[in-house]
């Protein structure tokens, strides 16, 4: 085996990974033009546990590159479980994904004014 892999990891494969019951992906800096504060963050999480027991809430620059191309945005990503998505995990995502929605709204009006989007 490499000596490598003998030592302490700080990049790690990940063969099997658990997909989440239920993923929202939003696209807060396309519509903000920054990334959400842990603040704001704490704030969606506080909205969210009305809703689910459990959850993650993934704060990411994501860039992907293809060819000549080169695309980079904030998202924030919330992820809950299969085992606390329940037994209606559609009706589940409806309420987070308008939780979200309100929530990135709230936090780009209170950056950028009164205005409208």
């Amino acid at each position: 085996m490499s000596r490598i892999f003998d030592e302490p990891a700080i990049s790690l494969l990940v063969r099997d990974h658990d997909e989440p019951g239920i993923e929202i992906r939003v696209n807060f800096g396309v519509f903000a033009g920054r990334h959400a504060t842990p603040a704001e963050i704490d704030e969606l999480a506080l909205a969210l546990r009305d809703f689910v027991p459990s959850f993650a809430i993934v704060s990411e620059e994501r860039h992907e590159f293809e060819d000549a191309v080169e695309a980079s945005v904030h998202q924030v990503v919330i992820e809950v479980s299969r085992e606390h998505a329940g037994g209606a995990p559609d009706v589940l995502a409806e309420q987070i994904v308008l939780a979200a929605n309100g929530w990135a709204l709230e936090c780009i009006a209170s950056r950028h004014g009164a205005g409208e989007l």
